[in-house]
């Protein structure tokens, strides 16, 4: 049994919950008033008087070992709370003089024509993410030139963050052919054909027109 130093407002109502007592029943159990067990459920950063905590000690001393153990688990401080992050994904607009880089990914049933793109773990640098995923998925080797903005992307729902990138070497090849079924250079004006335009992000038609 480890007992308490100094008796709080908080304290002393963390014992009144382990005790499962009432205000009255516990007013009654220590010899005060309710109205006093109300104004410390109203103060909990309060420190009781001398002669309070002494009461206080000897409830606690008196609750036996369920109620001590039960108390000891409400004096805790609470877990430090883990904030969700959202999934997100780095995208890369790979420019080839007047052509850009796609692939072709599998999924419900359907293949769709996009970016490369690779996931970004929590404390993974978004730009290095879109490069090294680049080259993983094509086999291009590619620079970041700027970085395009971010969104939530309107089909999958995640949080994209878009790169301009200039080639560096390499020719598109298939590196993943379980997500993919085809990496190719596409013209930028045929882009559209490919990915219906009000699915493409707008900074990026008008960092091609930019850079045509």
């Amino acid at each position: 049994m480890e007992l308490v130093s100094t008796w709080t407002g908080r304290s002393a109502c963390l014992l009144q919950q382990a005790m499962r007592l009432t205000n009255e029943a516990f007013a009654e159990r220590l010899g005060i008033s309710e109205r006093t067990i109300s104004r410390w459920h109203a103060n909990p950063g309060m420190t009781h008087r001398t002669e309070v905590q002494q009461i206080l000690d000897i409830a606690y001393e008196e609750a036996g070992d369920t109620v001590q153990r039960r108390f000891a688990l409400l004096l805790r401080p609470p877990a430090p709370r883990v904030e969700a992050q959202a999934l997100r994904v780095a995208i890369a607009v790979v420019l080839r003089g007047d052509e850009v880089l796609l692939v072709c990914r599998r999924g419900d049933g359907e293949l769709r024509w996009q970016f490369p793109a690779g996931m970004v773990k929590p404390g993974a640098d978004p730009s290095t993410v879109a490069v090294q995923e680049t080259h993983g998925e094509t086999g291009v080797h590619c620079t970041i030139r700027q970085q395009l903005g971010e969104r939530v992307h309107p089909v999958t729902g995640v949080v994209a963050a878009y790169f301009l990138a200039d080639h560096l070497a390499g020719e598109a090849s298939n590196r993943d052919p379980l997500e993919n079924v085809d990496a190719a250079w596409v013209p930028r004006a045929a882009l559209t054909r490919f990915i219906p335009h009000e699915q493409i992000y707008p900074p990026i038609l008008n960092a091609l027109e930019a850079s045509a």
